[in-house]
């Protein structure tokens, strides 16, 4: 089952914002997120909401690697 926008957090969003420029990690996210001012998270945070994402079909752990590429954006549902 894919998630809807409104089943997303801030955080998803931002994610989702990443991985539509390129492949994430958790890692890359982090620095990313902490030198934008946009909030301050862990890599282990941000490793569990992309598994969240992985979990409904939006993203793909390339090789079980960390290494997340988008597949499908939630945001672009409809009736959202």
């Amino acid at each position: 089952m894919t998630l809807s926008n409104s089943d997303l957090r801030d955080v998803d969003r931002d994610l989702l914002e990443y991985l539509l420029e390129g492949r994430v990690t958790p890692v890359y996210a982090r620095e990313r997120m902490n030198d934008e001012g946009r909030r301050e998270v862990t890599s282990t945070y941000l490793g569990q909401r992309l598994q969240r994402l992985e979990e409904h079909d939006h993203v793909r752990n390339l090789y079980e690697t960390g290494l997340y590429e988008l597949i499908d954006d939630p945001r672009e549902r409809e009736g959202d």
